[in-house]
């Protein structure tokens, strides 16, 4: 998916861990606020590719995966 402007670069985000990455649930996601975007990648590889979904559509996935 791609957001009406292109997101900044990786390295320039505040990236934030799962909770589930930390002790006994080992490396899971990341994820870090774009803007109009919500960048997702792979905690244990933080150098490859992530994925941009719109803020709208991830604000609806968490509600959805609370039960909210």
């Amino acid at each position: 998916m791609k957001a009406s402007s292109p997101e900044p670069a990786a390295d320039k985000l505040s990236w934030f861990k799962s909770s589930y990455s930390s002790g006994s649930g080992g490396d899971c996601v990341e994820i870090a606020d774009a803007g109009t975007a919500v960048m997702i990648r792979d905690s244990k590889r933080p150098d490859m590719t992530s994925l941009s979904v719109p803020t709208a559509q991830w604000t609806a996935f968490v509600r959805m995966a609370a039960g909210v």
